[in-house]
């Protein structure tokens, strides 16, 4: 279990890293199109914006695998260890739905919604930058179920 964390985490912040790389490279671009050839690039500024949307998401992965999604632990951690194992599953199974109804159906739905529609200045569908929905739908699935594991396991992650 610890071995796909790790992969995921690894690819995860790679693919975030990346994401970032880019829109500061972009942004430069844009910024230098504008001000210094008086010629703005739209493409740029769009794919940003959906670069932007990409990193968060992937981010909120990350966070979602390592257990830091918000909480109020305030009246959980005055409760005794077998409550707290309670609450902490209870956390991790109300994420699994949330990804798996609004994150993965929703999303697939919206996606394929979306396949029909072009991007204004890139000329791409839509749905392409929407399938990191699903895909994080599914990954913060998975990150739910190795939490679950370690919980039991009485493991922090």
């Amino acid at each position: 279990m610890e071995g796909i964390r790790k992969l995921l985490n690894t690819i995860l912040n790679f693919l975030a890293g990346v994401s970032f790389v880019a829109m500061v490279v972009l942004t430069c671009w844009q910024v230098f199109t504008r001000y210094v050839l008086k010629n703005p690039s739209s493409w740029s500024e769009e794919l940003v914006s959906y670069l932007f949307a990409w990193m968060a998401l992937l981010g909120a992965s990350v966070v979602t695998g390592e257990r830091g999604h918000m909480n109020i632990p305030v009246v959980v951690e005055k409760m005794g260890a077998g409550a707290q194992k309670f609450f902490n599953i209870f956390a991790e199974v109300i994420a699994f739905l949330f990804s798996a109804i609004i994150l993965t159906y929703g999303g697939v739905q919206i996606t394929n919604l979306a396949m029909g529609q072009l991007t204004s200045s890139l000329g791409v569908p839509v749905g392409v930058f929407y399938i990191v929905l699903p895909l994080c739908g599914v990954l913060n699935m998975i990150y739910a179920v190795l939490n679950i594991a370690d919980i039991l396991k009485g493991k922090e992650v």
